[in-house]
């Protein structure tokens, strides 16, 4: 007898197909038959279809008539589950006894956004679909709720699983619903799933999967459901910070929540809204040295954040689903940049308020042929306004006074457009799309070093008020630009033979003021499993991921064009300086003219393995190659070897953006998720790696402009071994514990005279045959816990009806000192030693109401 699922449409309606006894009058083990469908009732081919009793679960997959089979399936329950891209899970729930089986009939309805394929995950195990590769972390709502996050920050404790070697210029991609976005634009209980790294040579998304955060929000539902959160944390829950004398009184207080159900009857029209407000009460720790001894404190910096989002679906047809999404968000903060060196008088305060308002369409335009579209409006604003007005004063690794210099205003009204359209034509699946991620509208009112930053090698050189620079600019602030970035991708996804797949896909990027217009990416990937049962896959990939500028490098370009906002580096000043800037050249910012936009090459090959019905192994080797990378050099700098004067005097500093950097990174990646153990479900992730390079970044100069032979060493970024675990262990109903280990061997720092011998108003020479990033740090190892329990409400079970947890995080349970920078400046007091480390042990209560 079978029985259908609520989500499934449609009944079976096809003959008997499986004989229940033999020729001889023997029992036969029966076979499960069975068909998917999309919602035109057309047949879905290449579709993986998940047979699961208990923990136990079988994956098919429907042939090219849409057509499922399971043979010689014992007795008992079984849950039937097909899900694609797309559509939502289509689920029959099928009884395997002494009566004949009819075929099941599995209908999918079209989703409200984009679905994620988990069957290889859930059920444990290896797949060749393309996007299963098992170096990929995936955490479901469940794995969420249970991790130890600060302030349920989910993507800030699971971007440690990022490569920085694969982020862009720009910063981490994110994508939301399968559209790349700035934020989440939901709070934290409204996201369903987060992925990294997952399918990481496709060619929809313009940067690897190592460089980029996936989530996927939760849709409306036909009941109403609810969370609401509540987080607090104060200075009696934490441990004293290492460079504090007395620990931080800090509180937080954090209210957060998120409500879906119907609009109406609810057939046809949900809703989803999310709220979070946090009240963060803060302290900058100041650890300096100024003239007359050591400066140990602390220093408010309180942080207010509100959002707001609320999204209406509606369901037109069977084939037309749309939703319209607004989202709001206030954050207002004091004293920021203050802490470390920085003294309290030298922080600022910053505004940051956005709109944003979202279309998004999904259809079925015809049988096999899925289209998505999706356009967001946006504005923001984010003034800063320095909190003392007076001139700047830094004394390189000892400390920092006077105003913040700080003053600006930002504003943006932006546009973001996408459309994918996918086909499923037998054995393959073709998608293409335009992505318009940024059109947008900039503005920029920069009053920053109005009053001049006076900066000094050492202590003894501010007791003689002898600088080695000012920086002060003056002239038109204002500078409004329209940035336009896009790109188009066409990909195919070829189930070759029922072990083997193959992806093909190529991509193009386009962004305004360069120009260079061939940014082609082709990407390519396959997995294959070798034998009968398929217990082992070997896969590999690679591809070209161009990077792009973002507004910043655009807005240097523009304001600092000599005609502008003229900004004026005057070295060897006096203090305070008489000479009027208007008198002296500006300095410019301009691009190289063989400039062009960079790319990464990155190749990976690896083996991944069934270790038990529900535990898996994999490894990788990843090699990444950083071509035509970003850099700045002073192209007007003094010329050597007596550095008296600048080559065009017409010109101060003349800041040339350049492509000459390069990349080259190596690593060996070994992954195990699953249920390893009885009471372990989670993931470990352990990296040997090394990365190479000779920049720092679009605003890095070297330290010897005419020379970029000592450049090349280690990357900022780079850490010999990495580990990292997440997961939950659970030994008793009253010992559920969800946890995550990091450990990370030493990261470089640079060395430097500290002074500017070379006049070019830097700071960052270094000795005689240093070159960049000698200097050895110190190892990090972080173990963070959550304690949680479950309190169900009027007989609720574990997945129904109303709960409460209660739960207690620590994080840096240990209470170690992980050491994150080092005073490099050869004149500072404090040479070599630390000066900023992660925070001391901290404790966080919550209480979650769901229902």
């Amino acid at each position: 007898m079978t029985t259908l699922n609520p989500q499934v449409l449609g009944r079976a309606n096809f003959f008997l197909a499986l004989l229940s006894t033999s020729l001889l009058g023997q029992a036969v083990i029966p076979t499960i038959t069975g068909v998917v469908k999309d919602p035109s009732n057309a047949p879905v081919p290449a579709v993986a279809v998940t047979l699961q009793q208990g923990k136990r679960a079988r994956l098919a997959q429907s042939g090219a008539d849409g057509l499922f089979r399971f043979p010689r399936v014992p007795g008992g329950s079984y849950e039937l589950k097909a899900q694609v891209r797309g559509f939502k899970p289509a689920v029959a729930t099928v009884v395997v006894g002494n009566q004949p089986i009819l075929p099941v009939e599995l209908v999918l309805e079209l989703a409200d956004v984009l679905e994620a394929v988990t069957v290889a995950a859930e059920s444990g195990m290896v797949s060749t679909d393309v996007a299963e590769n098992l170096n990929a972390i995936q955490m479901d709502r469940a794995a969420l709720d249970n991790l130890p996050s600060l302030g349920q920050d989910y993507i800030g404790t699971l971007s440690r699983f990022l490569d920085p070697g694969s982020v862009g210029t720009g910063g981490v991609t994110l994508v939301v619903d399968g559209v790349e976005a700035t934020k989440a634009g939901v709070s934290a209980s409204a996201i369903q799933e987060i992925k990294i790294n997952q399918n990481p040579y496709t060619a929809e998304f313009s940067r690897p999967g190592r460089g980029r955060i996936e989530i996927v929000t939760k849709a409306g539902a036909d009941a109403f459901h609810g969370t609401f959160n509540f987080l607090f944390r104060d200075q009696h829950l934490n441990a004293r910070d290492a460079f504090a004398s007395v620990r931080s009184p800090e509180r937080r207080k954090s209210y957060e929540g998120s409500l879906v159900g119907p609009v109406g009857s609810g057939r046809n029209t949900s809703f989803v809204v999310t709220a979070n407000r946090e009240e963060d009460d803060l302290q900058a720790i100041i650890f300096a040295r100024n003239a007359t001894g050591a400066l140990l404190g602390v220093t408010p910096a309180p942080v207010r954040n509100t959002e707001f989002s609320a999204k209406i679906t509606h369901q037109f047809t069977d084939r037309n689903v749309a939703f319209w999404q607004y989202t709001y968000q206030d954050r207002f903060s004091r004293n920021q940049g203050a802490g470390g060196f920085v003294l309290p008088e030298a922080g600022f305060n910053l505004r940051f308020r956005e709109d944003q308002a979202i279309f998004n369409h999904r259809g079925v335009i015809m049988p096999k042929l899925l289209s998505q579209f999706r356009i967001l409006f946006g504005r923001y604003s984010a003034p800063a306004i320095s909190i003392t007005q007076a001139p700047k004063v830094v004394v390189v690794d000892a400390f920092t006074a006077g105003g913040a210099q700080a003053d600006a205003l930002r504003t943006e009204a932006h546009f973001a457009f996408n459309w994918i359209v996918s086909y499923s034509p037998g054995k393959h699946t073709i998608k293409t799309g335009i992505n318009v991620p940024d059109w947008s509208r900039r503005g920029s009112n920069d009053y920053t070093n109005r009053l001049g930053t006076y900066s000094f090698s050492s202590l003894n050189d501010y007791r003689q008020a002898r600088p080695f620079s000012l920086v002060r600019q003056q002239g038109d602030a204002k500078v409004v630009f329209i940035e336009k970035v896009l790109g188009g991708f066409i990909q195919d996804e070829w189930q070759a033979r029922p072990n083997l797949t193959l992806s093909a896909g190529l991509r193009f990027d386009w962004q305004n003021y360069f120009h260079d217009h061939n940014n082609f990416s082709p990407r390519l990937s396959f997995s294959y499993a070798p034998g009968r049962i398929r217990r082992t896959v070997i896969r590999g990939g690679g591809g070209f991921f161009y990077d792009r500028t973002g507004p910043l490098l655009i807005n240097d370009l523009l304001r600092f064009d000599g005609r502008h906002l003229q900004r004026y580096v005057i070295t060897n000043p006096s203090y305070p300086e008489s000479i009027l800037p208007s008198a002296l050249p500006s300095s410019v910012v301009r691009l190289d003219p063989s400039v062009r936009i960079p790319y990464t090459m990155q190749y990976s090959a690896g083996v991944e393995r069934q270790l038990t019905k529900a535990a898996t192994v994999s490894a990788n080797y990843i090699l990444t190659r950083g071509v035509s990378l970003f850099r700045s050099r002073d192209a007007n700098a003094p010329l050597p070897p007596q550095f008296l004067s600048r080559p065009d005097p017409s010109l101060n500093v003349l800041r040339q953006v350049e492509a000459g950097g390069r990349l080259n990174a190596n690593a060996l990646e070994v992954t195990l998720r699953g249920r390893v153990t009885k009471y372990f479900n989670g993931l470990a992730q352990y990296t040997l790696g090394r990365n190479l390079t000779n920049t720092t970044g679009v605003a890095g100069f070297p330290a010897r402009s005419y020379d970029w032979s000592g450049e090349w060493g280690r990357a900022d970024f780079d850490r010999r071994r990495v580990f990292n675990l997440a997961g939950n262990l659970t030994a008793h109903r009253w010992l559920a514990l969800g946890v995550v280990i990091q450990t990370q061997s030493q990261a470089p720092f640079n060395i430097t005279t500290g002074r500017d011998g070379n006049r070019d108003g830097l700071a960052i020479d270094r000795p005689l045959n240093v070159s960049r990033n000698t200097g050895t740090g110190r190892a990090i190892v972080s173990a963070d816990v959550r304690w949680y329990h479950d309190f169900f409400l009027r007989n609720a079970s574990k997945d129904k009806g109303p709960a409460v947890t209660v739960a207690a995080d620590a994080f840096n349970t240990m209470n170690r000192v992980n050491y994150t920078a080092f005073a490099g400046a050869m004149t500072s007091p404090l040479f070599g030693q630390p000066v900023a480390s992660q925070p001391a042990r901290r404790l966080q209560l919550s209480v979650r109401l769901r229902f």
